[in-house]
C-alpha cells in the first residue's frame, strides 16, 4: 500500500479564467509556444485539437533540470467550473508514484492547482518543485494572456 498525498494551490490570475480554460482544453499545443523553457512539446495521442474526456495526450517539459515526458489520459472536464482534470498514464513521475493525477481549474480570476498522487515508498518526496512548476507556467501563460 502506498502513502497517499494531496498538494492545492490557489492564486490570483490578472485575466479571465476562461482564457486559461480555452488554452488548456483546445490550444494546449501553444503552451510549449508560450512557457518554451518549460515546456518543450506537446502532442496528442489519441483524440483531437478540441481535447475531451478520454483524451490522451502528452508533454516534454523541464523539471529539476531534467526533461522529462508524460502522458496523460483526460479525465474531466467541466466547462461551467473551468477544470479539467489530467491522469498520468506513463512518465517519468510515475518512476515516484503509483498514481498521480492533476486538476487545474479558473474560475474567474483564480488558478487553482491540486495533485492527487500515491507516492511508492513513505521516503518518495512530495511533489512540491511539479506543483511549482505549474505556477511559474501558469504565470508565463498569464502574461501572455494578459498582454494580448
Amino acid at each position: 500500500m502506498g502513502f497517499k498525498g494531496k498538494l492545492v494551490s490557489s492564486m490570483e490570475i490578472k485575466c479571465g479564467g476562461h482564457l486559461f480554460h480555452d488554452l488548456y482544453q483546445i490550444n494546449a499545443h501553444h503552451v510549449s509556444n508560450i512557457s518554451p523553457d518549460k515546456v518543450h512539446h506537446f502532442n496528442i495521442h489519441e483524440g483531437d485539437q478540441d481535447l475531451k474526456v478520454g483524451s490522451v495526450i502528452g508533454w516534454k517539459y523541464n523539471h529539476d533540470g531534467k526533461v522529462k515526458v508524460t502522458k496523460q489520459l483526460i479525465e474531466a472536464v467541466d466547462d461551467e467550473k473551468k477544470s479539467i482534470t489530467w491522469k498520468v498514464l506513463e512518465g517519468d513521475t510515475l518512476e515516484l508514484y503509483n498514481s498521480f493525477a492533476i486538476t487545474a481549474s479558473f474560475e474567474d480570476n483564480w488558478a487553482m492547482w491540486t495533485l492527487v498522487y500515491e507516492k511508492k515508498t513513505e521516503d518518495t518526496p512530495e511533489p512540491i518543485t511539479l506543483l511549482s512548476l505549474m505556477i511559474d507556467i501558469t504565470r508565463d501563460l498569464e502574461s501572455h494572456l494578459h498582454n494580448n
